[in-house]
């Protein structure tokens, strides 16, 4: 299948197409709804995106109509994701099988698709074995996503997840250690950043959650020598996982 024949059959339309998509088990990321549509077909697919965790968004028929592709929206249009999600399992069988310490990249609620997809492209190429993202006020694996990770994403496993910093305990005890980029913390290069680790990124504005930060074992900061203070997402989780890179081949 070629990339935009997967762009294009993200968007589901329809009722029957829509209950049919939660039922097969498909990821759907996104459910837009005619809002104050009470019918059974409706009730029924709000409640599949309620078990599933899907965002749901209640808009009106103009907005709906706008989006449409087919003109045939029946007042539902879901977005499903663009590749499955892996299982956390697949990272760690994908590190064993090179031989190497596990290496993973956690994002604290990315909301730009490009980032996300520029991510998980870096992950592949800095020898991360997997991406673990969380399921609410996060983007998920859109149409953008594939596109912008130039193929990464038939790679490198992305892990949805309910609660990062549960996980992140979890992998703790498997003998992962975690560091997270912040303004405040010791500058990169000072820091031992070997062994099993776990890269946590943080949201493009707010940056880590104070919830999350907890749990991480150091804070490392990118040295900055210009007179704006702070880089992007994508390019802070680039330069952080390339410092990794060079400790490692060290």
């Amino acid at each position: 299948m070629n990339e935009d024949n997967k762009v294009t059959s993200l968007m589901i339309e329809g009722r029957n197409a829509v209950i049919e998509a939660f039922r097969s088990g498909k990821p759907i990321d996104k459910l837009f709804v005619l809002d104050g549509c009470q019918d059974g077909p409706i009730r029924t697919i709000v409640r599949e995106a309620r078990k599933h965790d899907t965002i749901l968004k209640f808009v009106t028929k103009d907005r709906l109509d706008q989006l449409s592709e087919t003109k045939k929206h029946q007042g539902v249009i879901a977005y499903a994701a663009a590749y499955e999600y892996s299982e956390l399992e697949d990272i760690f069988t994908l590190a064993e099988q090179k031989g190497e310490d596990p290496f993973v990249i956690l994002l604290d609620n990315i909301e730009d698709p490009h980032n996300l997809g520029a991510i998980i492209r870096t992950a592949n190429l800095a020898g991360a074995h997997g991406v673990i993202i969380p399921k609410h006020r996060a983007v998920g694996l859109t149409a953008t996503v594939a596109k912008t990770s130039a193929g990464a994403l038939n790679y490198t496993p992305v892990v949805k997840v309910t609660n990062l910093a549960k996980i992140m305990e979890e992998l703790q005890e498997k003998g992962l250690w975690f560091v997270c980029a912040d303004m405040g913390g010791e500058t990169m290069y000072r820091l031992n950043l070997k062994g099993p680790i776990g890269l946590v990124i943080g949201n493009e504005g707010e940056g880590v959650s104070r919830l999350v930060k907890e749990k991480c074992d150091f804070i490392a900061s990118i040295p900055m020598k210009g007179d704006i203070d702070s880089l992007n997402a994508s390019v802070a989780a680039g330069v952080l996982a390339y410092e990794i890179v060079r400790q490692r081949l060290s």
